[in-house]
């Protein structure tokens, strides 16, 4: 018992696996055993981007005490969503952990550790700190005042920080972490004609019904370019230079 405990702390793979019942798959595998502190995961719907991030925040709540893991979404009923999946995965447990809080937005263990999803609105999730893991699912359509309010909870702990979703057009945080985010951002691209569980006869529908637009988007994890946008965003960004002086300097006080 303690032999098999010490290897699903060591490797959360083999824990979804033989505790969870969840087979990941060679991309999933890569995100439950990444050690990065920043990871952005761009994939197509259906990939199972909530079962992996739900069995990532189990395993990290179960094997380091104390760990405060914080799920958001576009709203609360979406970050409950995601919640619910780590609560049906901590009941699968053959023995389960004492749980010393259990309600319908967070849950702690004996251990200390605490999962909680969190409402949508910005000014409601500052009295957090010391955070060890932050999921944001959905993150294209993540208001980008909440997503900035979250990053310094993440400041003295040195926890991690995922962002998950499909694209949505060229704006937000999700869009501008994955262009031009820099090298401390593990990125993770997995399209749906890379998914074996889609079929490819589905996809054919889908594009058909869809339309090119939603389906590259959907389906293709293409960052394309919303229908309401005047000018390209290649060509606002070439526009862009730091040899023009400004027209006015800035008034200095």
């Amino acid at each position: 018992m303690l032999r098999r405990d010490l290897l699903w702390a060591l490797d959360p793979v083999r824990f979804a696996h033989e505790a969870l019942g969840f087979h990941p798959d060679s991309s999933q595998a890569q995100v439950l055993r990444s050690t990065k502190p920043r990871l952005l995961l761009n994939c197509t719907r259906q990939w199972g981007k909530s079962t992996t991030a739900a069995a990532l925040a189990l395993h990290r709540a179960l094997y380091y005490a104390n760990s405060l893991i914080l799920l958001a979404s576009p709203s609360q009923r979406q970050s409950s969503e995601l919640f619910r999946k780590v609560a049906a995965f901590l009941n699968q447990l053959a023995i389960k952990p004492i749980k010393v809080e259990d309600n319908q937005f967070s849950l702690q263990l004996a251990n200390g550790s605490r999962i909680v999803a969190l409402p949508s609105k910005e000014a409601t999730v500052r009295g957090f700190s010391g955070v060890t893991l932050i999921i944001e699912d959905e993150a294209s359509r993540v208001d980008d005042l909440l997503y900035r309010s979250m990053r310094p909870m993440l400041a003295v702990s040195g926890g991690r920080l995922i962002l998950m979703s499909t694209p949505y057009g060229q704006t937000g945080h999700f869009f501008e972490e994955w262009t031009n985010g820099g090298n401390s951002w593990e990125r993770l691209e997995c399209k749906a004609t890379d998914c074996p569980r889609i079929p490819q006869q589905f996809l054919e529908e889908e594009r058909a019904s869809l339309g090119e637009w939603w389906f590259r988007q959907e389906y293709l994890c293409e960052f394309v370019q919303t229908r309401e946008n005047v000018f390209s965003h290649d060509l606002v960004m070439g526009a862009i230079s730091a040899d023009v002086k400004p027209l006015f300097e800035e008034d200095k006080i």
